[in-house]
């Protein structure tokens, strides 16, 4: 089979190996988002999935507007590709994108379709406090993440499961449902399935102002919040004119004190109310610091019971 890979970040990295090492796949181009300068240095860093076409000696192909690009879609219809495989690319494909491979455009989506369709379905899993989520490959269409279900998988997110493990999880088993999906599709032995729009949900983009904190949340939400934008758009709050980055947490049934305010320190986190219940920080990243636990943070800040964090 014939195919061209779409995809941007890191998440897809298996993916795209997976179908290089592959005798039955030729692959053929990479579509990716020109790198971005990272840093206060502004250098500009080749992305690792540029890295590994370059490295199997794959055509990449860095359009900003893929659907307004008419160099690369006159490049892409020459290649006259069976499918072509989409995976967190980050661009809107045009009707005229979508015809040029014979089979169709498979997009991995990370969800459970129609649930959590949109840009941001693995934060938004975990910030809602979904018990599990999952992945779907389908038939791209038009309309965003509506089109046709192929195959979908299960995944389970445990309590304290934060968004980097989810994402490793999708990259681990994304690999073999898109096998099995080109596959099934080529060899007439599977058949789509239309999604039911009625029970659509929709997720967008995380905006800078949700990465405060706020104590008026449950600790549970709080901590559901936290462990989905772990890492990637991370959570702070503000201690002496300072932004303290809180990477790890844990709700805990306590409500003494008022809401933000530190109602112990101990070797094994800062305990601080919110509105109902409280949260126990384990583990922080101070500003101008590294990753170190809550309590030996506490201690450099001389932080003590009665201090209200904002």
């Amino acid at each position: 089979m014939r195919i061209v890979f779409a995809a941007t970040p890191d998440i897809a990295l298996k993916s795209f190996k997976y179908f290089i090492d592959k005798p039955e796949y030729d692959v053929l181009a990479l579509i990716t988002q020109k790198a971005k300068s990272q840093n206060r240095g502004k250098k500009i860093v080749e992305r690792n999935i540029t890295k590994m076409a370059k490295e199997n000696n794959i055509a990449v192909f860095e359009p900003d507007k893929i659907s307004k690009d008419i160099e690369v879609i006159e490049k892409l219809k020459a290649l006259k590709p069976d499918f072509i495989i989409t995976f967190a690319f980050g661009q809107i494909l045009s009707q005229e994108v979508i015809d040029i491979p014979k089979f169709g455009i498979i997009n991995l989506h990370a969800s459970l379709l129609p649930k959590y369709r949109g840009a941001n379905p693995i934060s938004q899993a975990i910030m809602d406090g979904c018990s599990y989520s999952g992945v779907t490959t389908m038939k791209t269409a038009l309309e965003l993440d509506a089109g046709d279900i192929c195959l979908q998988e299960k995944i389970e997110i445990t309590p304290d499961m934060n968004v980097i493990e989810l994402m490793e999880k999708i990259s681990d088993i994304s690999p073999k449902l898109l096998d099995e999906t080109l596959k099934g599709l080529y060899n007439s032995t599977l058949i789509p399935t239309k999604q039911n729009n009625d029970e659509a949900t929709f997720t967008k983009k995380i905006k800078k102002e949700q990465k405060q904190i706020d104590w008026s949340m449950s600790a549970l939400d709080l901590h559901n919040k936290i462990r989905a934008m772990y890492k990637i758009n991370t959570n702070h709050t503000t201690y002496n004119s300072k932004l303290i980055q809180v990477l790890k947490t844990k709700p805990v049934e306590v409500n003494d004190g008022e809401t933000g305010e530190v109602t112990n320190v101990a070797k094994d986190g800062i305990v601080v109310k919110c509105l109902k219940d409280s949260i126990k920080i384990i583990t922080v990243k101070p500003e101008g610091k590294g990753e170190m636990s809550a309590y030996d943070w506490a201690n450099g800040a001389r932080i003590k019971k009665g201090v209200f964090f904002k």
